[in-house]
């Protein structure tokens, strides 16, 4: 399989299970007494969501791991702590659906979300090593997905 096809099975695969979480979550978030924990992931997700977007220009996101003709790599903001905010944002909205869902398909979906956007990502620093020349440097000073953790 290409590169380019198997970045648009994991799009694919992204949102399906997105979908899953939000149709298993959906019903307890209704609740009144939805959990703190779930709540408070939910407020993290959102925040690091903006802040992906603030420090990121229009038209330099891409779903698709590729990146854009002419895109440009961002190093600032939230970027100078990890590499890919989008995907961490979508990781805490996992867990916030599954702190206020907690069950076997909600935490199935979560944890097939987790491989689909590390692998995902792992294409996407394929391509921007190929497209960036200061990628590898930026990747060695940053984490992927949780500051000076993972």
């Amino acid at each position: 399989m290409s590169d380019r096809r198997a970045g648009a099975v994991l799009v694919l695969l992204q949102f399906v299970l997105l979908t899953a979480l939000a149709c298993g979550a959906a019903p307890a978030w209704a609740d009144p007494a939805a959990p703190w924990l779930a709540l408070v992931l939910a407020a993290a997700s959102l925040a690091v969501g903006l802040a992906a977007v603030t420090a990121n220009r229009p038209g330099n996101f891409n779903v698709h791991p590729e990146p854009r003709a002419g895109g440009r790599l961002v190093e600032h903001g939230i970027y100078a702590w990890i590499r890919h905010p989008m995907y961490a944002a979508l990781l805490l909205l996992a867990l916030a659906a599954v702190a206020v869902a907690p069950g076997a398909t909600t935490v199935a979906a979560a944890v097939a979300l987790a491989v689909v956007l590390w692998i995902k990502s792992s294409l996407e620093e394929r391509w921007m090593s190929a497209v960036h020349p200061g990628y590898d440097a930026y990747r060695a000073r940053t984490r992927r997905f949780v500051p000076r953790l993972l």
